[in-house]
């Protein structure tokens, strides 16, 4: 029989108490939870004892780095060029991933997207092209490099063997209300990111309505703590802080956003879009060593939309395919004249989701065609009986649940609305 080098119950009332972990109790409490030492009644009691009396920065370090230690690494060392990734904090309307992989690729820079589902009102990227016929999200460690080496781009799911510990601890936090805690945020993200092997990374971190983090000062925390484990463990990190107050672009949901993707890749595209991936795209280029570069060139030219389509027809799908479109539809108009002041991304985005754009378990089926069209933004001026957004989806009965999701979603004034000069806030590095 094991004798296991620290007991359970300890260790949940030091940090109960208010102390703080030492490094040896951190490695053996991931790596006993992963063994099913730690049952899960306990760790949603250190989990909860760790949201009430937070972490101090060595800590949140050695959890991370625990954390990766749980399962394997990637390793991009083979590649003649060199690796930059980003991740999103998650919002809606987020589609940059889709343009953002292939635009970098353009500059000789490797992009390991390795992406995941939605969950709630937040879409996920692998859901959006798995819209696109026969697009495929699974990848082998090795076909994920080879694709790198010849394309530079891939966006696939991320294999189970990266940072185990989190998807058990993910879920747990999921159940038990310890989801909007810096330390385990911080941890769960870059111990994946960390883990996934990329030389580069740029975090971005969304704030307002639609967003995780809904005021700045949190997210600026969060972000400065990402940066900071992800400079700690070798990997040159930075984050921007992005505006989620409204949706990204003119579409939410995944075969719409896929569509919209595409126009920005064809130069085209709603402006909020292209600024806000031309801006990752220069922070990853950056990281990467790269600061001479014409990025919206590279879209305005072609040159990101041949990586596009080469990259989806890599994992089996066809970029030249229409994409489905949904068989019911109905339109919400403005109730009066006037300025459209507010259109809430939180609102929105659990419209689509209950269009049948989302998802409220992991094990939920999604809808491709399902999501909102946009057709007026803040400080637009709009009419009585003028559309705003037009629903979509398969099964008509999802309409009216929606439909009451938007009640306070939208506000017209008299007054030109208060629109963000950029949608970038600040930069963290």
């Amino acid at each position: 029989m094991t004798v296991e080098a620290f007991d359970t119950v300890d260790v949940i009332a030091a940090k109960r108490d208010g102390q703080a972990l030492s490094k040896e109790q951190i490695d053996w409490v991931i790596d006993a939870y992963t063994r099913g030492v730690v049952a899960e009644e306990q760790m949603a009691a250190l989990a909860m004892a760790i949201f009430i009396n937070d972490m101090e920065p060595v800590e949140i370090a050695n959890w991370t780095q625990a954390m990766i230690a749980s399962g394997e690494r990637m390793d991009f060392s083979s590649l003649t060029r060199p690796t930059s990734d980003k991740h999103s904090t998650g919002g809606v309307g987020d589609k940059i991933t889709l343009p953002l992989a292939p635009l970098v690729a353009v500059f000789d820079v490797a992009v390991p997207q390795l992406s995941g589902r939605g969950l709630g009102h937040t879409g996920g990227t692998l859901d959006k092209l798995e819209s696109i016929p026969g697009w495929q999200a699974g990848l082998s460690n090795a076909a994920i490099v080879d694709q790198l080496e010849d394309i530079g781009a891939v966006i696939c799911a991320a294999g189970t063997g990266l940072a185990s510990a989190d998807k058990k601890l993910y879920a747990l936090r999921d159940t038990t209300s310890t989801v909007d805690c810096i330390p385990l945020i911080a941890s769960s993200i870059m111990s994946k990111k960390i883990a996934e092997g990329t030389s580069g990374l740029v975090l971005d971190v969304k704030v307002g309505s639609g967003a995780f983090m809904k005021d700045l000062r949190k997210a600026r925390t969060l972000a400065q703590t990402m940066v900071d484990l992800g400079q700690a463990a070798g990997v040159n990190t930075s984050a921007l802080l992005t505006d989620m107050s409204t949706p990204l672009g003119l579409t939410v949901g995944n075969a719409l956003e896929v569509r919209e993707s595409v126009e920005v890749l064809a130069g085209g595209g709603p402006a909020d879009v292209v600024d806000l991936t031309v801006a990752l795209a220069e922070e990853m280029l950056r990281l990467a060593g790269k600061t001479d570069v014409d990025v919206r060139a590279a879209l305005s030219d072609g040159r990101a939309m041949d990586v596009w389509k080469r990259m989806i027809r890599a994992q089996n799908g066809d970029p030249e395919a229409p994409l489905p479109v949904a068989e019911h539809t109905e339109v919400v108009t403005a109730t009066e004249s006037g300025v459209l002041t507010k259109l809430d991304a939180l609102s929105v985005g659990v419209a689509s989701w209950r269009l049948g754009a989302g998802r409220a378990r992991k094990e939920d089926p999604v809808q491709d065609v399902a999501g909102i069209e946009l057709h007026a933004k803040p400080g637009d001026s709009v009419t009585a009986g003028q559309p705003l957004m037009t629903l979509h989806t398969a099964t008509p009965e999802r309409f009216s649940r929606a439909i009451a999701s938007l009640d306070d979603a939208v506000e017209i004034g008299g007054d030109a609305a208060s629109v963000p000069e950029s949608i970038v806030f600040e930069k963290i590095t």
